[in-house]
Order: structure tokens, then sequence, then C-alpha cells
């Protein structure tokens, strides 16, 4: 068998007490998938060995500790160029015994809420969320290329993943689930379309979209012409542009877009009970476009409907508090400014 395509079964266990994690630091081995990485305790299935026979024999190798309480939470399939590796995900709170030193590395006892602060995989940050959330069993399929998560997969369904992004716009090189990312308050992209044009009177009009009553943020709220984040390996014109493309069904190319400016904001808000954390750095673009809404597809999971509003009719309605809006004051002016121009 070529080692691009070697397999295995493992099992992986973090212990719990006092609101801690025991965490190992990988750094015994030199060729370690996991090197400098902390992760929990456990290894690879012996022959003829169930899961929780691998499971009971390495907690009681690495740490000396017997599990008398443990749960089976999740199956978590690690791809890497060279290995896939099925890991059987267990917590544990139940065990009796006296710690030893551990030949794989250093073991240490962290708060829970520390736990994703240390050199953990990326794609490890989205199963310890499932774990804090007591979500019921899961699968998860997570795949790395030079340590990169490059797709994410929970239960069968494809999650997004963004670029990680530096104050300038410019990618960090790390790539993290959207969920993660909210959580977090993560600095990641999107892109902001203004659909602008001039009618009848001469006054200047905006096209402002109604969120979809389904959106998990903002629902039934007007907002930008055409909005998105950017997905992994994204730049801002290629998002803007697929997002046209999915939310108002418009074919546009790239050189059709204005700069208008940056525009970064951060909202603290809960979502389903959850903290949401967003900060956002958003490139804001004008397109001069005159299309009526009928002409538009639109995309119903995202969009309730459109219209041209002239925009300072809009500024003046960002004031009524019975008008629900999720537009931003700063991103207003700098539209306003920039129109104003003529450009």
């Amino acid at each position: 068998m070529e080692e691009r395509e070697r397999s295995c079964m493992t099992t992986l266990c973090y212990l719990e007490k006092d609101g801690c994690y025991l965490m190992l630091h990988r750094t015994a081995r030199e060729h370690d998938v996991n090197r400098d990485k902390w992760i929990g305790v456990g290894g690879h299935f012996e022959k003829n060995e169930s899961p929780e026979e691998c499971l009971m024999r390495e907690v009681k190798e690495e740490t000396g500790y017997t599990l008398t309480d443990y749960r089976f939470r999740g199956l978590v399939t690690f791809c890497t160029e060279t290995l896939c590796e099925y890991m059987c995900l267990y917590t544990a709170d139940g065990f009796t015994g006296v710690p030893i030193e551990c030949d794989e590395g250093t073991l240490e006892w962290v708060p829970k809420e520390k736990v994703l602060d240390l050199n953990i995989w990326e794609g490890d940050k989205i199963f310890f969320y499932l774990l804090r959330e007591e979500v019921p069993f899961f699968t998860l399929k997570l795949v790395y290329r030079e340590d990169i998560l490059t797709e994410a997969v929970l239960n069968g369904a494809a999650m997004e993943l963004f670029d990680e992004r530096h104050e300038d716009g410019s990618k960090t090189g790390v790539v993290m689930e959207r969920g993660v990312a909210h959580r977090d308050g993560r600095l990641h992209g999107t892109a902001h379309i203004w659909l602008a044009r001039k009618s009848d009177s001469g006054q200047t009009e905006v096209l402002v979209q109604k969120r979809s009553s389904e959106k998990e943020s903002y629902p039934d709220c007007y907002d930008i012409s055409c909005a998105g984040h950017l997905q992994a390996g994204d730049e801002f014109e290629s998002g803007a542009v697929r997002e046209l493309e999915e939310e108002l069904g418009l074919t546009v190319e790239k050189s059709r877009l204005e700069f208008v400016g940056w525009n970064r904001d951060c909202t603290e808000s809960s979502v389903h009970g959850r903290p949401y954390l967003d900060d956002e750095l958003a490139k804001v673009y004008v397109l001069r476009m005159d299309v009526e809404p009928e002409q538009l597809r639109l995309q119903k999971e995202e969009v309730e409907e459109v219209r041209w509003m002239p925009l300072e009719t809009c500024l003046e309605k960002m004031d009524d508090p019975n008008w629900k809006h999720c537009l931003r004051r700063d991103e207003m002016g700098m539209l306003r400014e920039y129109l104003k121009k003529g450009r």
C-alpha cells in the first residue's frame, strides 16, 4: 500500500477534572504528525482490540490512570497527505490511580477555557466546541494539507472555512471554520457591494436587500445590496463576484467593481443562545447598474426582497427605531462621500 493511502484506527481521550482537560504536549518523537501540538491521550488499536479496550490501555500506559467513567463522544476522521486516521473520541471524568510521566511528551491539566489558546490543530477547535455544548454523538471529518485545514465535514455536511486576516486584509496563513471564527471573534474578510444608479429625478439611489427570516443573524433586517464572507482561498474581488451571482443572479466582471474603502466592524451578540463575536474586515465596492428588482434572481435562503431607495432616504430611515436594519453608519457615510464626488 502506498504511504499516501495509509489508514489506521485510534482512540483519543480528554480526561476531565475541576474544569480542566488533561492535555498532552507531544514533544518526544521527531517524526510525529502531532509534534509540538497539544492533544488528548490515546493511540493505535492493537490486534483484536475493541475501541474501549484500546481506550483503557492507552490511557493507563500514558497517564497511569484507570478509567472508571467515560463517554464515547464522536468519530473523527483525520486526514493529511499521508494518513487517514479514524479516531474514536472520548471524554472521561472518572478515573483512579497514581499519575506517571508520559514518554510521548508532557502532561498538564489545562482549564477548559484556556485550551483553545494552546498550539492545537485548528480542526480540534470544532470538536472542543461540540463537547462544550454537549452535542450528541457526531462524526467529523478534518482534512489538512501542510498543517492547514482544507476541509471540515460535520455529520456529512460541509462546513464553511475562512482565511484568518491581518488588519490590512492580508491572510495570516491560518484557515478556520466559520463557527469557530464567530465564537472566538477572529478577524476574517467580507465583500460589500452596493448597487447604485441615478433616478429619473437625478437622485442617487442604492439597492437595499431585506435579509431572509431564516438568517441566523439579523433576520428580516434591511442590509447592503449584496454582501458575504470570503471563503478560504478567496480574494476580495473574486468573493464579491461570487456573492453577486449567488444572491442576486448577476454575472459581472471584476473590472466593474469600484473600490470605495475598507470598513471593519466588530459585533458582539448571541445566536441560538451562544456568544457571537463577529470581527469582519469588509472591502466595500460600488457597482453602477440600473436594473429592476424583478429582473434579479434572488437567493431565497439569503434574500427576502430588494428595493431601490434614495441614498438620503436610507440615511434618514436609519434613525427610525421601527425600521429594522443592520447597516453600518461609518460605511454609509463613506459610501455617501464617494457617490457625492460623482466618480
